[in-house]
């Protein structure tokens, strides 16, 4: 049985593609979403009244912000072969634990934020851990994590949404109040085309989205995560330490989530309990839309960024044309499948052209 290797002669009458060139298909699927992107600029900006407008960029920045960076975390597990499901409760528990160490305990925000950042670590080390140790499988553990934090990041103040000046479980009143330099984090802007339209949570997206794929496409780890990725066998019978980079990606998973649910607590001034429930989903439709991001075919840091800003586009506009909320995540999910069908079609080919 012959293999026919890309650098072996055509035989006499047939033809094949010169190399580096792509058929329409193949530039279909490799440009397709990006077509898509601009194709839905585009239309909200027709049918959307203001949707082209800076206020409206602004919003779409926000929710950018905070689904990117909960996305890059999931990224980096993708990478490593596995999946978090955790990160919106990550992110959820430190907007909660932020807003307790400042409103109910009274502590600075340096003490708030090494708090929550210490949280997610640890968080992601125990992923890691329950992963790697136990061998409990990735979605399982997470979920488990899920639904552990969920519960816990209720029982301090019993159910209740955590505000300044709130009515604590012992009757008592919260004397707390959020620092001002916490607050800056969420609700700064910064001057652009002459105006302060430019969140500070951008900055951080741009920043993190900057290290993550510069770890992940330029430095031996990161080379070393997606061969783990590829194939865990062949990366652990070349001496790569597996379970190291395995729980590596996890608490980096962790630190980002928690990240992402203090720049939201500092952008809301509260520790809301039901504001992070839309992150998960929104966070893993941008991972997995960045796929399809330029025919990459695999998790990375571009893509995901890509990813974030269409499902931030794609809810705006959809807000901006009052269709009914509960349509949303259908259209997400649809928008999801596509960029799958993109993604696979365009890995099947490549399997098939050697």
């Amino acid at each position: 049985m012959s293999i026919d290797h890309p650098d072996t002669p055509a035989p006499a009458g047939t033809s094949r593609p010169p190399k580096g060139s792509f058929s329409p298909i193949d530039i279909a699927i490799r440009y397709g979403f990006l077509a898509l992107l601009v194709g839905l600029v585009i239309f909200f900006s027709i049918y959307a009244n203001g949707f082209a407008g800076p206020r409206s960029a602004v919003f779409v920045f926000q929710s950018v912000a905070i689904t990117g960076i909960l996305a890059l975390g999931v990224t980096c597990t993708l990478v490593v072969g596995g999946f978090d499901l955790s990160i919106g409760s990550v992110a959820t528990s430190s907007m909660m634990l932020s807003a307790y160490m400042m409103v109910v305990l009274e502590q600075p925000a340096t003490v708030a934020i090494l708090a929550c950042l210490a949280m997610g670590a640890f968080i992601g080390l125990v992923n890691g851990l329950l992963i790697v140790k136990t061998k409990i499988p990735d979605l399982l553990a997470t979920l488990g994590m899920m639904f552990l934090l969920v519960g816990l990041q209720r029982i301090p103040t019993e159910g209740r949404s955590i505000a300044m000046g709130m009515t604590l479980p012992d009757g008592s009143t919260a004397e707390g109040m959020f620092s001002p330099l916490f607050l800056s984090l969420g609700r700064h802007r910064f001057d652009f085309m002459l105006e302060k339209l430019l969140p500070a949570p951008v900055i951080f997206l741009v920043v993190i989205g900057i290290l993550v794929w510069g770890f992940l496409e330029l430095t031996r780890h990161g080379r070393l995560m997606y061969a783990i990725g590829s194939n865990e066998r062949a990366a652990s019978l070349t001496g790569t330490n597996v379970n190291k980079y395995k729980i590596m990606a996890y608490m980096i998973s962790g630190v980002l989530a928690s990240i992402g649910g203090m720049l939201l607590s500092a952008r809301l001034g509260r520790g809301d309990i039901a504001s992070g429930t839309n992150l998960l989903l929104d966070a893993v439709a941008a991972s997995l839309i960045g796929f399809a991001v330029l025919g990459a075919a695999k998790p990375n840091a571009f893509g995901t960024a890509m990813g974030a800003l269409f499902v931030g586009i794609l809810l705006q506009g959809l807000t901006m044309m009052n269709a009914p909320y509960y349509t949303q995540d259908f259209i997400k999910g649809l928008v999801l499948v596509i960029a799958l069908v993109f993604t696979f079609s365009l890995s099947a080919r490549k399997s098939g052209s050697h």
